[in-house]
This record gives structure tokens, C-alpha cells and sequence, in this order.
């Protein structure tokens, strides 16, 4: 009984209390010691016998049914008075609400059916009574009036009760429900009347108590007749049911699959399928109109093929004009929708679902309780889960936040009451979701085969996929992410950045435990990994694997993708001795006008992982990442060579001023020092004149690889112009400057260069040194004291060796 509504309880409790306290005032205690007791009892089991011969009605949506027994009830009306049939009825009610039942009858049922039959046997003998009718007696002048009026408030009283106990609990017109249920069976009441008074009569007024058993037989007739009749109504109301479900089924289906062309999950619809139906139970809507709901639920997106897809897909916000083809779908849902004859509403749910509470909605601008219920409740649900899911345009929200929004646009863009009414049901619902969507996984588990490993080449038969709505959903988040791609690629300049950007974007196509990018140098035959990121990535970035060798070297030769082979392979080739936990690699080439510069690889720490989707998808990126990897490789290219010196490979003097300008900012925040060191050639210029200039440039070369093998890997050598160098020392103090300037200069002394065979040079160089902040704070004050001591030395050593010369 507690999951009737408010109404519908109060209603039973005052009929099964009203049956009671009639039952307990009128019990016909003076039976039991009259001659009648034996006819009382035989009727009583008559009457108990007949209730087993019921009909459903099918129609009426609480499973209620109807006897012949009201024939019994009228006779012992007629023998006996309306006490005795008061229990005899209630008799009656309990056997049809106990045997020959497919459920047991809850107790509250059984109850009301006694106690509704308590009130109308007495209401139908007061009627009887009080037009003259007399128990016992049959004066064939005198019954017609009292029997009719009694039989006709015996039909009302009853059906009108059960109606209303039925309108009630299904929140339906009791009028409505009486229409379609009851009155239909008003003739077999006069019947089942008209048989118990020929047969009383038969029994008192001719003393024929056989005869009387014919007057079963209309009874019978009436039966069978309702009997088949309502059989062939079931049945005809089954094959409705039927064909209602196989159209709603391909509705469904047409739904799921439109919502999967907007990237939503198939849960999505079945999510805000179940939010909307429960509100709208909460809300007290009807039985037809939660259908209608639970319908506009399934297609209220249906619009969206009239919205080209870019716009759907779009990540960033959107032009005027492409959001006024998105503030079209409702109307174009609703048109489409209105086609269809729906025995409930469900075109003006579909056009009013984006309206707002405040009447700033579209698309027509309804406000407040102008907007269809059923519509209200969709705009709250459906913007609570998408709230929640992950979308081209937002990230997906936890449940509070999401429960938070909704308290923000309650009065505003949502109907308060709905929100209010959801968020009171949100933890039942989640619970409900939960297993919806376990329900949903455990379809698909059922429907997928065992998996299997598959040849490094791709060869194997693709697995046949049961989820036809997350393909559809897979080929528009392909389109979404190789657009996302192509944006990405445009976006950076360096080969590191942009495979980073790939990367990134890469794993919602390409699923990955690794991602690495080689690049082919021609000039040794040889694939450098310039880029590795995720597991293993510093095992990766140290691959160099020759051409023809390894799962890279392979692609190199063969310039097709490899699928699922062993990545350890790369390892062995490169002659690393390294373990690794990825387990299988899909590798592809990158083909830049025809020529091969490199290759796209992927590894997934599960083995066999990749399928031949995975390679198509990611020969697709590398088509596009090919040319932009190209001319990330040229920048490159172009910006060393405008930082360096061709002649000597060591970095020129735009490289000096951004590099000094870095260590001197990063020195001051430090309070650390660094030592600047100019340098120039001795007696270059008669090298030059007494040898040729290809002599001096052989000179400048042998001098820049002495002077960049003699200090530390993060100290920096530069060719500063013509036959000078400058070297800048991080972190090093006067006096370390003065032994390395020693140093340099020794080194430089033991230089053997011939200028041709047999033909040795000495070289010598003289060096001045500065220091931060000592000589100076800026790159040209430093500059110009290291100058200006560089000079001084070189007269020096000009003097010492006129004086050993002498």
C-alpha cells in the first residue's frame, strides 16, 4: 500500500474501514438459528464456487477482474436480505482475490474488494427495500421495479468504487477509466439480476428447486461470451503492445544512433531516459504522459541532423550564424516528430525543451508554466548529464559541481520545482544509472569474442563488433580528432613541440602507452629518435637504429607500417641491453614527396593490442604530420645555420649575445660569476698572404676544435669575427679564468699544422680575459675589457718573442 499514491490510500482506507463497520453492525446474527441457515450456507458456498469464474478486464491497468458470482449475490438478495449477502459477497470477494491467481493479491487489494462489495450489497438492498421489494417473496407484478433499481445500484456503486481506487493510483479521470473499463459491462449485471430472480422464483414461488439450476445457464452463456470477447481484446491489445514496442524499439534504435553522431555515450539517452521518466512519476504526471516524456527523452535531439557536423564538433565557441543553426534542431525535431501519430505528446516536448524559465530561451521565447512539464523536466536532466559528460566544448563536471549549476539556474534557465524535485531523487538515481550502465557493459562483454593475438603485419581478421552505435560514435570522434590534429600541427615550429602537440591530441584516436618520433639521417643511413614521451620514453629517446635493422630500421627499408611487433626488437638493433614493459609497437613511415624521412611510432604495454583500425588511423596522422615534420625540420635547420658559423660549426655571434645575455641575467640572480675570454690568432694574416686563404681556414677549423675539445660541454666557444674567438665560462672566478687561459694558450702551442706536407706552422693565441661582475655588468662592458686585455697580451707575447729572436 505504500507505493500507492496519497489519494488513492486514503480512498482504500475509508472503504475497507467503511466495509468493516458495516460488516460489524449488520452481521445477520439471527441466521445462524433460522430454518434459512442451510439455504445461507448453500449460497455461500454457490457464491464462493462462482467467483472462480472470472474475466480479466483488460482494459484496466490494476489487474482487476469480474465474476459471475454477483448472480449468486443478487439470489441470496432475493431469498434472503441484504445482511446475509453482505456475507455472502464478502465471501465472494475474498475466494476471487485468492484462487486460480497467477500473484498473490497484496492484502490492502483483497480487503477493498471486501469491503467495496460490504457497501454495495448494502446499498443495492436499501435500494431494493426501499422500492418494495420484499426478501422471500415474488410477486411477478411488484419485482421488475425494486430488481432493476437494485441491479442498476449494485453496477454503479461497485465499477464506480473500482474506478475510482483505479483513477487514483494511476493518476487517471475516474470518469475516463469508467468510460473505458466499466460501463461496457453494465447488461451482464442485469443478466446475472434477471437469472437470480428466475431462479428464486423458481425455487419459492414453484417449489421446483431443480428447474432452477437452468437459470445457470444464461449465467454460463454470459461467461463464455465475456470470456472470449475479452480474450480476443487481449489478444488484439498484445499484438498492439507489440507492434508499439518494435516501432519504439526503431525509434530507439534511429535515436541511439543520432546521439552517437553528436559524440555522446549510448548511456547518455538511457541516462536521461531514466532521470526524466522518475521526475516525472515524482511530479505526479500520468501514466500516458511519462510515456510521452520517456519518448521526447529518446528523440529530443533529432533536430541535430539538420546541423552540419563541424558545427556540432566544434571545440571553441561558436559565429552568430553557426549558432542559429544549432537554435533551429528544436523546431526541425518537433516538425519531423509531428509526423508521427503518437497516442501522447511528444512534438511539443521536443520544441520547447530549450526553453528557459525566465523566457530568454528559444525557440519561442515561452516563460514559466507556458512551457509543457515534460519539457521542463527534459531541459533539467539533459543539461545535468551533459553537464557531467565529456563534450568537444567543456570537460565533464564532478556530480556536486554539476548539482551546483543547477542550483545556480534554478528560477532562472530551469524550472525550480523540477530541479528541486531532481536533485531530492539524484542518489537513487545515480544508484539506478550505476546499474544501467553495468546492465549495458555486461551486453557488450556478452557480445565480443575471446581476443586474439594478432601478426606483426596486420593480417588477422578484424574481431566483429557488437556495439554498432559506438562505431558510429568511433567514426565522428575520428573526424573530431584528426581535425584536432591538423589544428595542433599548424601551431608550433620546433620538431620536439609539434610532436608534442601530435601526441596529445593522438590519444584520444590512437590509444598509446609510448609515442616516439624518428627521423632519418641520409647521410649515414641511420634513425635518431628526436622525440619519445610516456613509458620507457628515456629507454626510447636513446634509440639509433641503422636503415633495413629493428622494427624502425624495417619500415626504413620496406616504407609500410608494422603492426603489432615486439618493440624490444629496436633495442637489440640500436645494441641497447635495456628491458622494457611495452609489449607491442605499431610503427609507421613518414613519406615527405616521396621520399622517406622518418617514421611515427606508438607502444602499448599490452601485447597484441593494436588492430588494423589503429594502423589506418595512424597512417591517416602521419599523412598529415609527414609535411609539417618536414618544414619543422628545415626551420630547425635554418635557425642552427643562423646560429652558426659554417666555416667552423661553432656557434656565431648572434648566438654569443643571446646566450651571455641568459648567463648574465641567471649569474646576477644567483650571485655567481662568469668569465669572458676574447682570443685572436697570432700572425693570421701573413698565414693568409704567405700561405692562401684556404690555408687559414684550415687554420681557424683545427684552432675552433682544439679550443671546443678543451672546455666543459655547458661552457660555450664562439667564432666571433675573422680570426677571433670568444669563450664564455659559467660559474668560473678570476683566477680558474687565468688557468684556463694558460691552458688554451698551451694547448693551441702544441698544435701540429702543416700547411702543406712537410711544411709545419706554429700557431699561437692571444687571449684577454673579463669578469662578471668584477670588469664589468653588461655583455659590451665585459666585451671591451677582455678586448682590451687581449690586445695587451698579444703585444706582450709579440715582445717576448722579438726578445728570444735576439
Amino acid at each position: 500500500m505504500k507505493d500507492l499514491p496519497i489519494g488513492a490510500r486514503i480512498f482504500v482506507s475509508c472503504i475497507i474501514l467503511t466495509g468493516g463497520l458495516l460488516l460489524a453492525v449488520f452481521v445477520p446474527v439471527r441466521t445462524v438459528a433460522s430454518p434459512n441457515v442451510w439455504l445461507f450456507l448453500f449460497l455461500l458456498v454457490m457464491s464462493s464456487i462462482t467467483s472462480v469464474f472470472k474475466v480479466k478486464l483488460p482494459l484496466a491497468r490494476s489487474g482487476s477482474t469480474m465474476s459471475v458470482s454477483y448472480a449468486v449475490d443478487f439470489a441470496t438478495l432475493l431469498l434472503l436480505g441484504p445482511h446475509e449477502t453482505m456475507m455472502v459477497a464478502a465471501a465472494s470477494a475474498y475466494s476471487q482475490c485468492t484462487f486460480r491467481i497467477k500473484e498473490k493479491n497484496p492484502l490492502h487489494r483483497t480487503m477493498f474488494s471486501m469491503g467495496c462489495l460490504i457497501i454495495t450489497v448494502q446499498a443495492a438492498g436499501a435500494a431494493y427495500l426501499w422500492l418494495g421489494g420484499t426478501p422471500g417473496e415474488f410477486r411477478l407484478a411488484t419485482l421488475p421495479k425494486p430488481l432493476v433499481a437494485a441491479a442498476t445500484t449494485y453496477f454503479i456503486v461497485n465499477t464506480l468504487t473500482v474506478a475510482t481506487a483505479i483513477g487514483l493510483s494511476t493518476s487517471q479521470s475516474v470518469v475516463k477509466v469508467w468510460n473505458e473499463n466499466f460501463l461496457w459491462s453494465a447488461p451482464s449485471y442485469f443478466v446475472g439480476a434477471t437469472a437470480a430472480a428466475a431462479g428464486s422464483w423458481m425455487m419459492v414461488g414453484l417449489s421446483a428447486h431443480w428447474l432452477a439450476t437452468l437459470a445457470a445457464a444464461p449465467l454460463y452463456l454470459t461467461y463464455r461470451t465475456y470470456k472470449v470477447y475479452l480474450g480476443r481484446i487481449e489478444d488484439e491489445q498484445r499484438h498492439v503492445r507489440e507492434m508499439a514496442d518494435l516501432h519504439l524499439a526503431t525509434i530507439e534504435a534511429l535515436a541511439l544512433a543520432i546521439d552517437a553522431k553528436d559524440q555522446t555515450s549510448q548511456s547518455h539517452i538511457r541516462r536521461v531516459q531514466l532521470y526524466a521518466a522518475s521526475v516525472a512519476r515524482a511530479l505526479g504526471m500520468s501514466d500516458n504522459e511519462v510515456q510521452g516524456v520517456k519518448t521526447a527523452a529518446l528523440l529530443h535531439d533529432i533536430g541535430k541532423l539538420a546541423v552540419p557536423e563541424h558545427i556540432l564538433s566544434k571545440p571553441g565557441p561558436l559565429t552568430p550564424e553557426e549558432f542559429q543553426k544549432i537554435r533551429a534542431h528544436p523546431k526541425v525535431g518537433a516538425d519531423i516528430v509531428s509526423s508521427v501519430p503518437f497516442p501522447y505528446p511528444v512534438a511539443p516536448l521536443i520544441l520547447s525543451h530549450h526553453e528557459r524559465w525566465d523566457g530568454k530561451g528559444y525557440p519561442v521565447g515561452l516563460e514559466g508554466e507556458e512551457i509543457p512539464l515534460g519539457a521542463r523536466i527534459l531541459s533539467v536532466v539533459d543539461y545535468f548529464d551533459a553537464l557531467m559528460a565529456e563534450r568537444p566544448y567543456h570537460r565533464a563536471m564532478s556530480a556536486e559541481a554539476a548539482v551546483g549549476l543547477l542550483r545556480q539556474e534554478a528560477g532562472k534557465g530551469l524550472d525550480p520545482t523540477v530541479v528541486a524535485k531532481f536533485i531530492a531523487l539524484l542518489p537513487a538515481l545515480q544508484a539506478e544509472t550505476s546499474k544501467l550502465e553495468q546492465a549495458i557493459r555486461k551486453t557488450h562483454a556478452e557480445g565480443d569474442g575471446p581476443s586474439m593475438g594478432r601478426p606483426a603485419t596486420g593480417l588477422a581478421p578484424e574481431p566483429s563488433k557488437k556495439n554498432v552505435f559506438e562505431d558510429i560514435a568511433l567514426a565522428h570522434r575520428e573526424i573530431y580528432a584528426l581535425y584536432e590534429i591538423a589544428q595542433a600541427m599548424g601551431t608550433s615550429l620546433g620538431v620536439a613541440d609539434t610532436m608534442a602537440l601530435i601526441a596529445a591530441k593522438l590519444s584520444n584516436l590512437v590509444p598509446f602507452s609510448c609515442a616516439a618520433l624518428f627521423l632519418y639521417d641520409g647521410d649515414e643511413d641511420l634513425l635518431r629518435c628526436r622525440f619519445a614521451s610516456g613509458t620507457d620514453a628515456e629507454l626510447i629517446q636513446q634509440l639509433v637504429v641503422r636503415s633495413g635493422e629493428g622494427l624502425t630500421g624495417w619500415v626504413a627499408r620496406n616504407r609500410r607500417p608494422l603492426l603489432n611487433a615486439r618493440p624490444s626488437a629496436d633495442f637489440e638493433a640500436a645494441g641497447l641491453k635495456a628491458t622494457t614493459t611495452l609489449q607491442s609497437a605499431l610503427v609507421c613511415p613518414l613519406l615527405f614527396d616521396e621520399q622517406f624521412i622518418g617514421a611515427l611510432s606508438v607502444y602499448h604495454i599490452d601485447a597484441s593490442y593494436y588492430r588494423d583500425d589503429h594502423r589506418r588511423l595512424l597512417d591517416r596522422v602521419s599523412e598529415q604530420a609527414a609535411a609539417v615534420i618536414k618544414n619543422s625540420m628545415v626551420f630547425e635547420q635554418t635557425r642552427d645555420d643562423s646560429l652558426t658559423d659554417p666555416l667552423t660549426g661553432l656557434p656565431n655571434t648572434r648566438f654569443l649575445f643571446m646566450h651571455l645575455t641568459r648567463e648574465l641575467a641567471r649569474a646576477d640572480r644567483l650571485k655567481s660569476q662568469v668569465s669572458l675570454m676574447v682570443m685572436d690568432l697570432d700572425d693570421f694574416k701573413e698565414i693568409n698572404d704567405s700561405h692562401g686563404h684556404h690555408v687559414g681556414d684550415r687554420a681557424l677549423c683545427e684552432v675552433a676544435r682544439v679550443l671546443r675539445a678543451a672546455i666543459r660541454p655547458y661552457d660555450i666557444c664562439v667564432r666571433y669575427a675573422g680570426d677571433e674567438f670568444i669563450v664564455v665560462l659559467s660559474g668560473c672566478s678570476a683566477e680558474e679564468a687565468e688557468q684556463k687561459r694558460q691552458e688554451l694558450q698551451q694547448e693551441i702551442a702544441r698544435l701540429l699544422f702543416e700547411a702543406r706536407p712537410g711544411r709545419p706552422l706554429r700557431l699561437g693565441l692571444s687571449i684577454g680575459t673579463a669578469v662578471f661582475p668584477e670588469d664589468g655588468d653588461t655583455y659590451e662592458s665585459l666585451l671591451a675589457a677582455a678586448d682590451s686585455r687581449m690586445y695587451h697580451d698579444k703585444a706582450a707575447r709579440k715582445n717576448k718573442l722579438s726578445e728570444i729572436r735576439r
